[in-house]
């Protein structure tokens, strides 16, 4: 299995269930977000990956982008709320997989801004995770 994806369905199994964001989401995490969406919710931005061949085994560093949307009316307090939250719970996160390994999890980026239409919140979390390839 890629490490790639199975790194991204734990992350987001771990966001969905986690009893900080529920209360603020729902448990709306997306990878493919719906035409017309209940706000706020989480979605899945980019993911880069860095390979690294060590002396016995296969590892890669996998960053994450997680985005914030929120629907104030330009108001930005409940998406700094959301992700605030966000970050807390992939910072805490101990992300077991399945195939390949999560050695380590820590939270590069939160970001907060005003997206372009002038209504919409737009937070932004990035984490970067080294895992071992199986």
């Amino acid at each position: 299995m890629s490490v790639t994806v199975e790194l991204q369905d734990a992350l987001v199994a771990h966001l969905q269930a986690h009893p900080d964001l529920l209360p603020l989401i729902g448990g709306r995490v997306y990878d493919n977000v719906p035409a017309s969406p209940v706000f706020p919710y989480v979605s899945l931005g980019p993911t880069d990956g860095r390979p690294e061949l060590l002396q016995c085994l296969e590892a890669r560093e996998i960053t994450c982008q997680f985005d914030v949307w929120t629907d104030e009316q330009g108001q930005l307090r409940s998406c700094r709320l959301i992700t605030d939250a966000l970050a807390r719970a992939l910072r805490d996160a101990e992300i077991a997989l399945e195939v390949n390994a999560c050695v380590r999890l820590e939270v590069e980026l939160v970001r907060v801004l005003r997206d372009p239409d002038g209504v919409t919140g737009h937070g932004i979390v990035q984490v970067t995770a080294d895992t071992e390839v199986a």
